[in-house]
């Protein structure tokens, strides 16, 4: 009985998560004024939820029924729009000298350090990040602590704006470039070393599927994805064509929100 009872207070605690994204998105959309504070508090929470091993066996023993289904596609959608919003705040907060740094950032910047595990990005890379987004806090470090020239692609155009401007701000000494182009569109696409796919980009494996074809033989690509409960923050990790793809290492995070595959081509 004790564990049917924690089931159902998983199941609610989810619940609890989709009201409070679906409030944020709510009021962004309406133009109303976003408590952000309690908007970082409700992402931490919800990453300390997920990366929660406890949790983790609730998720393992929770029946996959069409609700929860659904419930979580939900969650993530609204998760991953939450955190863009979070993520545009923080980026305006630049120039105010009043950035914050939460657990959920925290967690991503950990992740930085492991992302190609033994595959070491050198000064002489190239990376590329798809989905920057509006605080590219990725391409600050790797940039930063590499030396690389790194490049950022993204579509939503207030997202490109904002990562521009914190770049100006954080990074006008480091060789970052960030546009609103496909990677088909992207000029040095044939000179990148090493791809990263940012974990809410849906349709990360149509991406790469394109990639193939333009993109030089030693391309080295870090897909960021999260499978069981994991996804619920994060789209989970699909089959590849593989004739043109192979895995190569998998870069496991337990205590972090997603873990990282990497692909090299197939030749």
């Amino acid at each position: 009985m004790r564990q049917v009872k924690d089931i159902d207070d998983f199941f609610e605690k989810l619940l609890y998560f989709d009201k409070k994204f679906k409030l944020f998105i709510h009021q962004n959309n309406d133009h109303l004024l976003v408590d952000y504070s309690e908007l970082c508090g409700i992402i931490d929470n919800y990453s300390s939820f997920i990366i929660n091993r406890d949790n983790e066996k609730l998720w393992d023993n929770l029946e996959q029924t069409s609700e929860i289904v659904s419930l979580v596609e939900n969650l993530r959608n609204n998760a991953s729009v939450c955190v863009q919003i979070m993520e545009k705040y923080r980026a305006q907060l630049v120039t105010c000298e009043k950035e914050e740094i939460t657990d959920y950032f925290r967690n991503i910047e950990d992740c930085i350090e492991k992302e190609f595990g033994g595959f070491q990005i050198t000064s002489q890379s190239k990376v590329l990040l798809v989905g920057s987004g509006p605080f590219p806090i990725t391409l600050l470090r790797i940039a930063e602590r590499t030396g690389a020239d790194v490049f950022g692609i993204d579509i939503d155009n207030e997202a490109i704006q904002l990562g521009k401007h914190v770049v100006n701000n954080l990074g006008s000494h480091l060789s970052i470039e960030i546009e609103k182009k496909t990677v088909g569109e992207l000029a040095v696409i044939n000179q990148i070393s090493h791809i990263i796919f940012s974990s809410t980009v849906s349709c990360k494996y149509d991406i790469l599927d394109q990639l193939y074809d333009v993109t030089n033989k030693d391309v080295l690509i870090a897909m960021r994805y999260g499978n069981g409960l994991k996804s619920l923050f994060n789209y989970p990790m699909q089959r590849v064509d593989e004739t043109k793809w192979h895995i190569i290492d998998e870069v496991m995070h337990p205590q972090r929100v997603f873990d990282v595959i990497l692909y090299q081509k197939v030749l």
